[in-house]
């Protein structure tokens, strides 16, 4: 369970449930008035009413229930798949499906489509995120790798746990970095104050994130550029964090870009494709396989000023 407590520093007049909409907007008015009701939300220590008025100096403590696990339901969805046997399926995720069921998204996931397309997996990884070892975020396109057994799925953890994975991610990002490669080395955790988001934190908090990072192409007539991005940890939105953090947040990324920044590119999609992956195979750790997502056409225009995806193979 997750919580957050803060004293309110101003007088607001207003009602609770009102002040806590404005104050944790990643959480809706209908979902703190449940918490409230539920008994989750205490002010001065003690049980409220979404109604109580707010008032300088309240303390307000508020509890999130972790969620509850839910059997998710195998769809008849499209998915890309790149390579299948019987213990793995790797997959060029499209951009705006979400991963595994969660608030907000029930259905309609990759796991809703692997559950139709491979039978069951239910008991892999458990009920919430059956076969998944790990995940891109909703936006995000491109390579995952899904265990289809408990030994595949135990497997892959160790290698994605042991850094021993290779992840490189194509990423177009507003500005040009000064630097044309570099090393960004930094704790990633929970957004003080917007809890949808992460952020660069002290040390000591969050956990360590590191990108690698090469400027591949930069283009003065949009002021963005082209860059790839190695992972060698795998914090969440840990490339679109730690290019915020050089100053280039990602085109296309409505959380972390500036509302100008949207304006300036319309590309349609966060503008971060899991390009390549590879792994050790898990039933025979002496067979490394590689895998390639196909390059989507929004990065054509950035991708044709290098000459093309094989100018990419150098980095490999």
């Amino acid at each position: 369970m997750e919580q957050l407590s803060f004293i309110v520093e101003d007088s607001f007049g207003t009602r609770l449930d009102q002040y806590l909409s404005s104050r944790l907007p990643e959480l809706s008015r209908a979902r703190i008035q449940a918490l409230i009701k539920d008994g989750n939300i205490l002010t001065q220590g003690a049980i409220c009413k979404a109604k109580t008025p707010v008032e300088r100096g309240m303390h307000i403590t508020v509890h999130i229930p972790d969620p509850t696990p839910a059997e998710a339901r195998p769809q008849d969805l499209p998915i890309n798949i790149i390579y299948e046997d019987e213990d793995i399926i790797v997959l060029n995720k499209r951009s705006g499906m979400v991963v595994h069921p969660a608030a907000g998204n029930p259905d309609g996931t990759l796991v809703n489509a692997l559950l139709h397309h491979c039978g069951d997996l239910s008991g892999i990884g458990g009920v919430e995120r059956p076969g998944i070892v790990h995940r891109l975020d909703k936006d995000t396109s491109g390579c995952i790798v899904v265990a289809k057994n408990d030994g595949a799925h135990v497997s892959l953890c160790n290698q994605f746990a042991g850094r021993s994975t290779r992840k490189l991610y194509l990423s177009v990002v507003q500005g040009c970095p000064k630097e044309p490669k570099g090393t960004i080395f930094t704790n990633i955790g929970r957004h003080p104050v917007n809890r949808m988001k992460m952020a660069v934190v002290n040390p000591g908090s969050g956990k360590p994130a590191i990108t690698d990072y090469n400027l591949l192409h930069h283009d003065s007539s949009t002021d963005s550029s082209l860059v790839l991005c190695t992972l060698h940890t795998g914090r969440t939105h840990q490339i679109r964090v730690h290019m915020l953090h050089l100053g280039h947040p990602l085109i296309g990324d409505a959380i972390y870009a500036s509302h100008m920044t949207r304006q300036k590119a319309k590309p349609g999609r966060l503008m971060l494709h899991a390009w390549h992956l590879s792994f050790d195979h898990p039933a025979d750790l002496t067979r490394r396989m590689l895998f390639f997502a196909p390059i989507p056409p929004e990065f054509k225009p950035w991708l044709d000023a290098i000459g093309g995806e094989n100018a990419l193979t150098m980095f490999l």
